[in-house]
């Protein structure tokens, strides 16, 4: 297969996306496009550059199509628990109909980090937490002792309700004392 060129590269993997209700991953977009893995993380930083609304999960790339910008309301809640406990967390979230669009933790030198998760069910949660396992990598609340930020969607402000109560019942919501 040709190797395909800088800016008809782009409008191909754009469109690849754009066509996907699914994530694609960056491997699966190197082997379309037959160049390597790092070519497609410049690509999409690229494309981010335009406003092309491309998030990077850990199942792989995702274009969010308006409709899907426009469906949910989005809530950020704060959580504390342990790294044993952040499976049935992610599970209670998406269980109550929410996604989890990301991790926010405030580390004391670098400040705000922030990682995608983007995960919306049990099957896309049990792909994370194996590739939790597989790289041996920390969870980012690990830096803060378990407390952290996630930003919810979900379809209407009452299930953001429903999950926070979930959580909280289960101790994983913090509350102001």
């Amino acid at each position: 297969m040709k190797k395909m060129l800088g800016e008809e590269r782009r409008l191909q993997l754009l469109a690849q996306l754009k066509n996907s209700t699914a994530p694609i991953t960056g491997t699966d977009l190197a082997k379309f496009a037959n160049v390597s893995r790092q070519v497609i993380v410049n690509d999409m930083t690229l494309l981010k550059a335009r406003n092309e609304p491309i998030i990077a999960t850990s199942q792989g790339y995702l274009f969010m199509h308006q409709e899907q910008l426009h469906q949910t309301v989005e809530r950020t809640i704060p959580c504390f628990h342990t790294a044993e406990d952040a499976e049935d967390e992610l599970i209670t979230i998406v269980d109550c109909g929410g996604t989890v669009k990301n991790v926010i933790v405030e580390h004391p030198i670098y400040g705000e980090i922030t990682a995608s998760i983007m995960v919306a069910n049990r099957h896309e949660i049990k792909k994370f937490i194996q590739r939790v396992n597989e790289t041996q990598a920390s969870y980012l609340s690990e830096l803060t002792g378990g407390t952290h930020l996630h930003v919810i969607s979900a379809p209407s402000v009452e299930i953001l309700d429903l999950i926070e109560l979930t959580l909280q019942k289960k101790g994983y919501l913090v509350v102001d004392q």
